[in-house]
C-alpha cells in the first residue's frame, strides 16, 4: 500500500515536470485538484505551498484589488526566506533541490512564471486594472530573487526572458522596488548566456539620469556584467593561438565595446562616476572600532540583498531619528549590534566605491580610452582619489590590513581589501602608456621633474611640459608619491605588493623617462625593491614578478640606477640571492633580463663617459651580463620554456626577450655565433633540431602575431628603443630559406631533423580550437 502511495507522489510530480519543459507555465500547479494536493501535503513535507500557489493563482485575477493576493504571497514569503538566509550563511551549498525543499518545491509547482506573469501583467493587456502597490512588487521580487539562489536553474530559465530582464529595468524608475530589482538583475545577467545590449533598455539615458547617486552607485554592479568581456573559463582559450582565432572570427566589436560606447553617450555619466569616486565618506565610528565591524559583519553579509536591506532599514532609522551621536567615546558605550546601521554605512559606502571604479576602469582599457581619459582629467577623478588616500583609501590604522581571508592568501573578498586593490587597478590603467599619467603628481613635484631634465641636461618630456597645472593633486604629496609611502610599510607577502608595483610600474612603461626614474630613485625605490627580492624572504611568486618587472622599468639605459644596485648588491652573497632569484623562474624576470641586456649594449656605445666606464667595471651585474656565456645560458632558457601552442600573454615576453638578444647580437656581427650555441646545445643535450625548430615555429607565429598589431608593435619598439623595422627584418632574417645564409636557423638544422611547416600550418595553428585584472600585457 505505501508502496503504490509513493508512485502516485511521483506520477504527481512527474506530470509537473513535463509540464515545467513543455513551458506551460504558472497554471500547472492549478491543473491538480485541491483535495490531491491536501492528501499528498504532509506525507510529501510541501508545508501547503502548492495550495498557496493555487490561491496567489485564483486571487490574483485581473478584477482583483490584490489584498488577497499579497497575503498569500507573504505567507508563502515567510516559507522561503529562511532558506535564503540560510543559503546565504552557509556558503552557497550545490545540493540545492534537497538542501531548500520549499524554494524547490514552489519552482515546481509554477511560483516563479506565476509571479513573473503578475509582474507583466501590465505589459501584456491593455486593460484597466487596479495597479500593484509598491510593497507586493517589492515582494515577488524578493521571492524571486530567493527562489534564484536557492534554486538551480532558476536564474537561468529566467535569464533565457528577455522580455522580463528588459522589463525589469523599467521597475527602476520607482525608487521604493530599486533595491529588489537591481539585485535580481545583477544575479540574472550573471548567468545569461548573450550579455545584454544596454541601447535595447528602453529610455536608458533617461533612466540613469534620473538616479540619485545612491541609485546610480548600485546601478554599477549591473553595469560591471555589461561592459566587461566574459570569461571564457578554459585557461587554454588564453593561449595566444586562441585569442588570435578568436579575433579573425570577431570582426565587429564586441557586445561589451558596444555597451561601453552606449555609456558614454550618456550625457553627464561619467562625471557623476567621478563624483561618487572622490565624494568623503563619514567616519562617525570612528578608527578604532572600524576595521573589527567591518569583519564581523562581512562574515554574514555575504549578500548584497541583505546588506542594502539593512542599509535601507539604517536610512529609515536615520530620517525619523531627530539627532545622531558622532563621538566615539558615546558610541563605546552602546552595545554593538546597535551601532550596526553606523557601520553598515561606510560598508556600503566602500562597498559602491568599488564597483564604480571597477567600471570606471574597464572603460579606461576600452577601445574609448582616450575620450575616457579626458573626462577623467577633466573631472579632476585624480585630485580627488588623491584627498581620499589617507582618511578613506589607506587609513593609518594599527591593524594589519593584509589579513589572510579564507584559505587564500590573494583573497579579495572583503570590502576594505577590494576597495584597495580596485584603487590600485584604476591607477595602473590610468597611468600605463599615456601622458595623464603626471597628473598623479601635484605642482611641487612636477617642478622636481623639470629640474631633474635641467640639471641633466635633456629636454623635458613633452606631455609633462603639455600636462595642466589645475588638474594636478593637490597638497603636499601627489598620489604617486602617497603609493610609494605605503608600499615600503607593507609585509613581504602582503598581497597589495603586487598590485602598488603595478600601479608604480605603469608611471614608468612606455618611452624611457630619464627624469621619471629619479624621481623615483631619489625616494628609495630601487633599494626597497632590493630588499623584497634579496633579504625580505618574500615568497610569493606574483609578488617577486612584479617587483622584476618595476625593477626593470626603474633601471633601464640608467647609469645612476645601476650604481644604486651595486652599492646596495655589495657582498657575494648577496649577488647569489639576486640571480637564484632571477634564475628560479625566468617567465617572472624575463623583463629583468631584457633591461640589463639592453642597458648593457648602450652603456658599452658610451665609452667617452667616464661615470658610465666606472659602472661598467665596478657594477657586478653588468659584469654577470657581459659575459657571452651567461647570456646564452639566457637564451638557451628562454627559447625552451615556451612553445607555439602555450604562449600567452604572460609569456610571450619570453620570445620577445630572447628576440633582443639576438637583436644586439646581430647588430654586432655575432648573430652566425648564437646560432650555433644554439645548434651545440642541442647536441650535447642529445636533442638535435629541438630547440631550433621550436625557435623557427615561435618566429613564424611571432610574424603572423605582431606585424598586424600597431598597439604591440609599438610597446615593442618603445619599451627596447630599437625600431620596430629592425624587428621585422631581424625575424626575417632568421627565418630565411637559404640554407646556406649564416643568419638563418634553417642552416643550424641538419635535414633528418628538419621540421616542415609553412604558412598554411601556422594559419591552421591560429584556427585550431584548444582546450586567463585586469592582466597587464608585457610584450
Amino acid at each position: 500500500m505505501g508502496g503504490k502511495k509513493r508512485t502516485r507522489n511521483r506520477n504527481i510530480i512527474s506530470k509537473l515536470r513535463q509540464s515545467q519543459i513543455a513551458g506551460r507555465g504558472f497554471s500547472r500547479g492549478t491543473q491538480l485538484p485541491e483535495a490531491l494536493l491536501q492528501e499528498r501535503d504532509k506525507r510529501a513535507k510541501w508545508h501547503g505551498i502548492p495550495v498557496l500557489l493555487q490561491e496567489l493563482y485564483e486571487s490574483s485575477h485581473l478584477n482583483s484589488d490584490f489584498t488577497r493576493t499579497h497575503t498569500v504571497l507573504k505567507e508563502l514569503s515567510s516559507l522561503l526566506s529562511m532558506e535564503a538566509m540560510s543559503f546565504v550563511t552557509e556558503d552557497r551549498k550545490t545540493a540545492q533541490e534537497s538542501t531548500f525543499p520549499n524554494t524547490y518545491t514552489f519552482d515546481l509547482f509554477g511560483g516563479v512564471d506565476l509571479l513573473v506573469e503578475l509582474l507583466m501583467r501590465p505589459t501584456l493587456t491593455t486593460l484597466q486594472k487596479p495597479k500593484m502597490n509598491d510593497d507586493l512588487v517589492k515582494d515577488c521580487l524578493s521571492v524571486l530573487y530567493n527562489c534564484c539562489i536557492c534554486t538551480e536553474g532558476v536564474t537561468k530559465i529566467l535569464a533565457s526572458r528577455d522580455d522580463f530582464v528588459l522589463f525589469l529595468f523599467t521597475l527602476m524608475t520607482n525608487k521604493k522596488t530599486f533595491l529588489q530589482t537591481a539585485t535580481l538583475i545583477e544575479d540574472i545577467l550573471g548567468v545569461k548566456k548573450e550579455m545584454i545590449q544596454l541601447e535595447w533598455i528602453p529610455n536608458l539615458s533617461g533612466l540613469v539620469q534620473s538616479f540619485d547617486q545612491q541609485q546610480l552607485a548600485n546601478f554599477c554592479r549591473i553595469l560591471s556584467v555589461t561592459i566587461s568581456e566574459p570569461d571564457v573559463g578554459n585557461d587554454d582559450k588564453h593561449t595566444l593561438l586562441a585569442k588570435n582565432a578568436q579575433q579573425k572570427r570577431n570582426t565587429s566589436p564586441s557586445r561589451a565595446e558596444v555597451n561601453q560606447v552606449t555609456l558614454l553617450n550618456i550625457p553627464g555619466f561619467i562625471e557623476r562616476l567621478c563624483k561618487l569616486a572622490t565624494r568623503k565618506v563619514s567616519e562617525a565610528t570612528g578608527t578604532s572600532n572600524f576595521l573589527q565591524e567591518l569583519e564581523e559583519w562581512y562574515t554574514w553579509l555575504d549578500n548584497t540583498l541583505v546588506l542594502d536591506a539593512l542599509m535601507q532599514i539604517a536610512t529609515d532609522e536615520a530620517e525619523h531619528s531627530s539627532t545622531e551621536s558622532s563621538d566615539e567615546s558615546t558610541l563605546a558605550t552602546i552595545p554593538l549590534r546597535h551601532r550596526l546601521p553606523q557601520s553598515m554605512k561606510i560598508v556600503h559606502e566602500i562597498m559602491y566605491k568599488v564597483e564604480v571604479l571597477y567600471v570606471l576602469c574597464v572603460l579606461l582599457m576600452g577601445r574609448q580610452r582616450n575620450q575616457v581619459h579626458k573626462m577623467l582629467a577633466e573631472f579632476r577623478l585624480i585630485p580627488g582619489l588623491n584627498n581620499l588616500f589617507d582618511k578613506l583609501i589607506w587609513r593609518k590604522y594599527t591593524t594589519s590590513n593584509h589579513v589572510v581571508h579564507g584559505q587564500n592568501e590573494n583573497c579579495d573578498c572583503s570590502p576594505e581589501i577590494s576597495f584597495k586593490i580596485q584603487f590600485l587597478r584604476l591607477l595602473q590603467s590610468f597611468s600605463d602608456h599615456h601622458e595623464n599619467k603626471y597628473l598623479l603628481l601635484n605642482a611641487q613635484e612636477l617642478n622636481e621633474l623639470s629640474a631633474i631634465s635641467l640639471k641633466a641636461n635633456i629636454p623635458e618630456v613633452e606631455a609633462l611640459v603639455n600636462t595642466d597645472r589645475y588638474l594636478v593633486c593637490d597638497g603636499k604629496k601627489g598620489l604617486l608619491t602617497r603609493l610609494l609611502t605605503i608600499m615600503k610599510r607593507e609585509p613581504p607577502d602582503s598581497s597589495f605588493r603586487f598590485w602598488q608595483a603595478r600601479a608604480v610600474e605603469s608611471f614608468l612603461r612606455g618611452a624611457t623617462s630619464y627624469a621619471d626614474q629619479m624621481f623615483l630613485l631619489k625616494r628609495g625605490l630601487l633599494e626597497h625593491i632590493l630588499f623584497c627580492i634579496i633579504d625580505s624572504g618574500c615568497k610569493s611568486r606574483d609578488v617577486l614578478q612584479s617587483y622584476f618587472d618595476l625593477l626593470g622599468e626603474l633601471m633601464k639605459f640608467n647609469i645612476d640606477a645601476f650604481k644604486r644596485f651595486n652599492k646596495y648588491v655589495n657582498t657575494e652573497e648577496k649577488f647569489q640571492v639576486f640571480l637564484t632569484q632571477i634564475n628560479s623562474s625566468l617567465v617572472d624576470s624575463n623583463m629583468l633580463v631584457r633591461c640589463i641586456v639592453l642597458s648593457l649594449d648602450r652603456f658599452e656605445s658610451q665609452t667617452e663617459d667616464v661615470k658610465v666606464v666606472e659602472v661598467l667595471s665596478e657594477c657586478c651585474l653588468l659584469s654577470y651580463m657581459a659575459r657571452v656565456e651567461n647570456r646564452l645560458s639566457f637564451l638557451f632558457r628562454l627559447v625552451n620554456i615556451i612553445n607555439v601552442q602555450t604562449l600567452t600573454q604572460e609569456n610571450v615576453s619570453c620570445l620577445n626577450t630572447s628576440l633582443v638578444i639576438l637583436m644586439l647580437a646581430r647588430r654586432r656581427g655575432k648573430l652566425p655565433f648564437y646560432l650555433n650555441a644554439l645548434r651545440e646545445k642541442e647536441y650535447a643535450e642529445k636533442y638535435p633540431g629541438c630547440l631550433l625548430n621550436n625557435f623557427h615555429n615561435l618566429l613564424r607565429f611571432w610574424q603572423h602575431h605582431y606585424l598586424n598589431k600597431d598597439k604591440d608593435s609599438t610597446c615593442l619598439e618603445n619599451s627596447s628603443c630599437i625600431p620596430f623595422s629592425f624587428w621585422k627584418e631581424t625575424v626575417s632574417v632568421l627565418l630565411g630559406e637559404d640554407r646556406t645564409s649564416p643568419c638563418a636557423i634553417i642552416g643550424y638544422i641538419d635535414e633528418p631533423y628538419m621540421e616542415v611547416i609553412d604558412d598554411l600550418v601556422i594559419y591552421e595553428l591560429h584556427s585550431r580550437p584548444l582546450k586567463r585584472f585586469f592582466s597587464v600585457i608585457y610584450v
